[in-house]
């Protein structure tokens, strides 16, 4: 009985996955290209959500310029914060 009682306190409580991306999204961090693909592509591989990720970038050639001025090029792994942020401004948050 009193496991029930803890189990249901611990979901009522627990932070949705949700509230997680947006807590990790905020983080002013280096982040790895893969990495931010997963977070809008969280049900396929990282492999297909880097190059879905790619091609979303690449639609908007404000985008492609904005990234490309702070060093991004197509290849690179990591984003520095301006860098996930241009991100998430152009496409919205995951």
């Amino acid at each position: 009985m009193i496991i029930r009682i803890i189990i249901r306190i611990f979901i009522a409580y627990k932070p949705s996955i949700t509230c997680r991306m947006e807590n990790s999204l905020n983080q002013n961090r280096v982040w790895g290209w893969g990495e931010l693909a997963l977070q809008y592509f969280p049900a396929i591989s990282q492999k297909s959500a880097t190059m879905q990720l790619l091609k979303w970038v690449r639609v908007s050639d404000k985008l492609v310029d904005q990234l490309e001025q702070s060093g991004w090029h197509p290849g690179k792994k990591y984003l520095t914060p301006r860098q996930k942020d241009y991100i998430v401004q152009h496409l919205g948050e995951p």
